[in-house]
C-alpha cells in the first residue's frame, strides 16, 4: 500500500509497504529493521520465534519514548519478559501489524516524537 507523503522531508517516513518489503523515503528494504527519525538499519531477529530480551534491550541506546513493533500481516504479542528492559525504562511498546506500524510511525515522527519502529521480516 502506498502512503501519502507528509511535509517532513528531513525525517524518515514509510512511503510504501507490502507483504515482504517496506519503503522508507522511497528506498526499498527487506528483512528485519530498526527505523528512527534519521536512521534505518538491520535488526537481528529474522522471525518472531528468534526474538530475545537483548533484541528489545538494545533499543534503549536510541533513547526512544516509544517503540512500535510491526509483526507482519498479523499482530503477534511477544512474551512480556522479552520487553522488560523497555518497561523498566518507562518506554512504551506498541505491538501492531506492519501496516498500522508504518502509518503510526509517520504520524508520530511528524509530531517530532522520539519513536523507534522495529519490524520483522519486511
Amino acid at each position: 500500500m502506498k502512503l501519502h507523503h507528509t511535509s517532513v522531508d528531513h525525517l524518515n517516513q514509510f512511503t510504501t509497504y507490502g507483504e515482504d518489503f517496506v519503503k522508507v523515503n522511497g528506498t526499498d528494504y527487506r528483512g528485519s529493521l530498526i527505523v528512527t527519525q534519521t536512521e534505518v538499519r538491520e535488526w537481528r531477529p529474522a522471525r518472531f520465534e528468534d526474538l530475545t530480551e537483548d533484541d528489545f534491550a538494545c533499543l534503549l541506546e536510541l533513547k526512544p519514548e516509544m517503540v512500535l513493533f510491526g509483526t507482519g500481516p498479523r499482530i503477534r504479542f511477544p512474551h512480556p519478559r522479552l520487553s522488560r528492559a523497555l518497561a523498566a525504562a518507562h518506554v512504551g511498546l506498541d505491538v501492531m501489524d506492519t501496516g498500522a506500524m508504518c502509518r503510526t510511525f509517520n504520524i508520530l515522527t511528524a509530531e517530532d516524537r522520539r519513536v523507534v519502529a522495529v519490524l520483522l521480516g519486511a
